[in-house]
């Protein structure tokens, strides 16, 4: 089959193909701009002078400050897991009506070869086209905010630029990405002239093996200050072996959540079918453990989101406690000084981020329910024929996707906070004690190199130690949102519920 025949018939389809290829390209275009905003904060070369010298010329004390530019790089790649997951459910939209022509396909002479390399390359344009669009959003908007001020400062780094080779390797490695995953996916899938089949049948549920990724992760998030004490100095261990252990000790812990859904709705499944007494409850509990890993994929962006915003959790309360503190240890000494609200202002965006996180979540939660509903709308239409009422599958729905997503987003709440916690365990200021210089009397006598000794006193400030309050507010508000997320795309979903269960769907479907 020559590469023209493979692209037209990849750009082929009805109405649901083209909507798959849009979400699919918006996905990747979302992606494209996370990841060149992060290559552009690396992008920011540091000035001339000492380490601690500082970019002038941007206002947010983010981009000004070298050591900081890390962390926000980290935070806006992290935004691109739930869009990265939200590509991966707009790719199953249509899922059946795409399974047929492939198979019609094979019955009029493809290969499997040739079909697989088909839906492979369907993947990888749709992601083309949104990377493409994503460096064009991203090189206008870079020139509409380059906006300085009377002082000549910047509010984002519009006056830097990655390089091309990073430019190149974001906007041409999502798709050949996207392509991988693709190809990794279909690699148990059988497409043949009667229909698609998968090979891989599970006659027995999921084991709770991903506690063992959980525990690794939040061993790693523990062991990290243990190291920094000891390996005080060394720069290299403290630059990159460090952070790289974070990082890997999120993303276990983050795929063990993920991955222990599946566990998590096959074992709801099981209690629903052996307590529950109602229909739509025994129909979820079929379900459930016909399919348990759908929990998994469904839930997968919106749990990493949780999970980051409990960790954003626990550091706000290490930071505000470390406020609190030192206000009073400054009030025991009889100092007049304020503290420095910038950690606690650079929380609030981190805030921002996982509400926007959140949200994209909810969008691929939207996407994945819809599609699950459309491609059983024909089992659907065949209950209403026989008498089940439209209540009862609506019911059946919304205890499908609630049943597992409750107990799961607790255990991702429970699993943030932990990896936070185990970073600071405690705030501990002035532990060896200090001691401050106090002059009590008027601002004359205390600028007075003559009288400023008669006046000035040595206070001791004794070090105190405190321990960081769980931040259930937050958790709970987190929690609350997550969920109310899942409520609302159950809601939208069973609007479609109506229209994908006439009783025509089972002559055209």
């Amino acid at each position: 089959m020559r590469p023209a025949t493979l692209v037209r018939l990849a750009l082929a389809g009805n109405r649901t193909d083209t909507a798959r290829v849009v979400l699919t390209a918006l996905s990747a275009l979302l992606a494209t701009l996370a990841g060149l905003a992060a290559l552009t904060v690396l992008a920011i070369q540091k000035p001339a002078g000492d380490a601690w010298a500082e970019s002038e010329q941007y206002r947010n004390e983010l981009l000004r400050e070298p050591g900081l530019r890390g962390g926000t790089a980290f935070a806006l790649l992290m935004l691109a897991i739930p869009v990265l997951a939200l590509a991966g459910q707009c790719a199953r939209l249509g899922a059946p009506a795409r399974d047929r022509r492939l198979a019609a396909l094979r019955l009029a002479g493809a290969t499997p070869g040739q079909v697989t390399r088909l839906a492979v390359l369907e993947t990888g344009l749709a992601s083309l086209l949104g990377t493409i669009a994503g460096l064009g959003v991203y090189l206008v908007g870079r020139e509409l905010l380059h906006r300085p001020d009377e002082r000549g400062r910047l509010a984002l780094p519009t006056d830097v630029l990655p390089s091309t080779g990073a430019l190149v390797a974001v906007v041409l490695g999502l798709p050949v990405l996207a392509a991988a995953a693709t190809a990794l996916m279909l690699r148990t899938v059988t497409t043949s002239p009667l229909g698609v089949s998968r090979k891989a049948v599970r006659e027995r549920g999921p084991r709770p093996w991903a506690g063992l990724l959980i525990g690794l992760g939040l061993v790693s998030f523990v062991a990290v200050r243990p190291a920094m004490d000891r390996i005080d100095g060394n720069d290299v261990v403290r630059g990159w072996v460090l952070p790289l252990l974070v990082l890997a000790g999120g993303l276990a812990a983050m795929i063990g959540v993920v991955i222990g859904t599946g566990w998590i709705s096959h074992t709801c499944g099981r209690l629903l079918h052996r307590h529950a007494r109602g229909a739509a409850a025994l129909l979820a509990a079929g379900r459930l453990m016909a399919d348990p890993w759908a929990g998994s994929r469904t839930f997968a962006a919106l749990l990493a989101a949780v999970i980051f915003g409990a960790g954003a959790a626990a550091q706000r309360a290490y930071f505000a406690t470390q406020d609190e503190l030192e206000r009073e240890q400054n009030r025991l000494a009889g100092v007049d000084a304020g503290t420095n609200p910038f950690y606690l202002s650079t929380m609030d965006l981190v805030d921002a981020a996982v509400a926007v996180a959140v949200l994209i979540a909810a969008g691929g939660l939207l996407v994945a329910l819809v599609e699950g509903i459309v491609a059983r709308r024909r089992a659907y239409a065949a209950l209403i024929a026989t008498g089940v009422p439209r209540s009862t599958l609506s019911g059946s729905v919304a205890w499908q996707a609630l049943a597992p997503a409750v107990p799961a987003i607790l255990l991702a709440l429970t699993i943030g906070l932990l990896l936070g916690r185990g970073l600071f365990g405690s705030v501990r200021v002035s532990a060896g004690g200090s001691s401050t210089v106090v002059c009590e009397a008027t601002a004359a006598l205390c600028d007075d190199p003559a009288t400023r000794d008669q006046y000035t006193r040595i206070v001791q400030v004794a070090g105190a130690e405190r321990v960081i309050p769980v931040p259930l507010e937050q958790l709970a508000w987190l929690g609350a949102g997550a969920l109310a997320a899942v409520l609302v795309t159950v809601g939208v979903g069973l609007l479609f519920l109506r229209v994908s269960t006439a009783v025509d769907e089972l002559r055209t479907a």
